[in-house]
């Protein structure tokens, strides 16, 4: 009882079409897997590109299964309380026949004419034959609704069973499927052991891919700071400007005050020093404008100051990219991360690193895009692609070996604007590097900003 319990409550977690949409879902996502990783076998090489296409493979059918198992759960908690509500409403049934043929036995042994009529003028006063009438008929009315329910639930068991019979066709099928999946895991793993290894066994060819790939990311970063920090520059000279603009102003006000207040005195020689010593300077513009905005009820921001926000435009942008940590879309519509954010092992290796970004295998060619409105900060040549720095407020994304590049500095780009192609890796297959960093030089795993 207990375990019915447990099952029907699990049951109830997922619906079957939440199930059957997870399931369909899993089985695109295996698809385009296999369609990805067809284009990258071409190359004789086992490469990191296909290990890393083969273990999310692994990974996903795993999900699959699982969710086919947790089908298979339901399927099973369903057709138990079917049977058991089948058992019962067949006990009913019985119950229900019971009462009738005992009725119809009563009925039989008092069907002739003169019983009735004996039973009606046996009564002792009018009032009595009348109550005895009725309750013949509500007798007559009870055994009609007696083979009505006996139909009605009979109708209901043989709804019942159909849908039983057809639980069980859907469970039997499904373990079909299960069965079939768990064979295609096996082929995985194999293909998985497969390519780790070849891996191995070239392992020092692939640690110079990797130092190769290390080399050129410090190009990158390299480039990157010092698009930071020549933006920084600016941003900051552009603040010092409008600061000495604003005092220049202030200055200027200040001057014209006094003008006019010595031009009042010589038009007024009348008054006393100590009258025009009380006489207020009238305010200026800019005085008057930052008392009515001290005296304002808006309340103060508590963001921490960055040069790279002194607009609020570039404040707003700041903003925006932060809130949508999580959510922004991939700069592929399709790839599958190789090489992974911080420290990494390449399995069936020692071989180790660290990634400041994420590289991302994808079919050789596949356009590339931006993942949040920006500004182009600067295009640049890596030697074996282009990269491309895009600036989000006091953030900043990388794109690298990229080729056919769409735009140039200074363009104000969206999310999902072109920025080109993706161009071959070390082991060339098609690869993209992409970083996301802030303005104080730390960089940041751009798994936790994409969905």
């Amino acid at each position: 009882m207990c375990l019915s319990i447990a099952m029907a409550a699990a049951a109830q977690d997922e619906s079957k079409e939440d199930i059957q949409k997870r399931q369909q879902q899993l089985q695109r996502e295996i698809a385009e897997l296999n369609s990805t990783l067809n284009q990258i076998k071409s190359s004789k090489k086992k490469s990191l590109s296909q290990l890393a296409l083969v273990q999310k493979k692994i990974r996903t059918r795993n999900a699959l299964i699982n969710n086919i198992n947790k089908d298979l759960r339901r399927l099973d908690n369903t057709i138990y309380t079917s049977q058991l509500d089948i058992n019962r409403m067949k006990r009913e049934l019985d119950s229900l026949k019971e009462n009738y043929a005992k009725s119809l036995v009563f009925a039989y042994k008092n069907r002739s004419n003169y019983d009735y009529l004996n039973f009606i003028f046996s009564a002792t006063s009018f009032n009595d034959a009348v109550k005895r009438i009725a309750y013949l008929r509500s007798y007559r009315d009870y055994r009609e609704t007696q083979v009505s329910t006996i139909q009605k639930t009979q109708r209901v068991i043989e709804q019942k069973i159909q849908t039983l019979t057809s639980n069980k066709a859907e469970k039997k099928s499904t373990l079909v499927e299960q069965g079939k999946q768990l064979t295609v895991l096996k082929e995985d793993r194999k293909e998985q052991d497969d390519v780790l290894n070849n891996l191995k066994g070239r392992e020092s060819d692939v640690a110079k891919q990797i130092k190769q790939n290390q080399r050129d990311q410090q190009k990158l970063k390299g480039a990157l700071q010092a698009i930071i920090n020549r933006e920084i520059a600016e941003a900051k000279r552009k603040e010092a400007a409008r600061l000495k603009a604003l005092e220049e102003q202030r200055k200027r006000e200040a001057a014209a005050a006094a003008a006019a207040k010595n031009n009042a005195a010589s038009n007024n020689p009348s008054s006393s020093p100590a009258d025009n010593a009380k006489t207020p300077p009238p305010e200026s513009p800019s005085s008057n404008a930052a008392s009515v905005a001290g005296n304002s009820a808006a309340p103060k921001s508590t963001r921490v100051y960055n040069v790279l926000e002194s607009t609020e435009e570039d404040k707003i942008t700041s903003i925006n990219f932060e809130t949508r940590r999580g959510s922004l879309p991939w700069p592929v519509s399709s790839g599958i991360i190789s090489i992974p954010f911080g420290s990494y092992t390449i399995p069936g290796t020692k071989i180790t690193g660290n990634n400041s970004g994420i590289n991302i295998s994808v079919p050789l060619g596949v356009t590339v895009k931006s993942v949040a409105d920006g500004t182009v900060s600067g295009v640049f040549d890596m030697g074996s692609g282009q990269a491309v720095v895009i600036r989000h407020g006091k953030y900043f994304t990388a794109y690298s070996n990229l080729n056919n590049i769409k735009v140039k500095s200074g363009t104000e780009v969206h999310a999902g604007t072109v920025l080109g192609t993706a161009g071959p890796g070390s082991e060339g297959d098609g690869e993209i590097v992409f970083m996301v960093e802030n303005s104080s030089g730390g960089y940041l795993n751009p798994e936790s900003w994409l969905r």
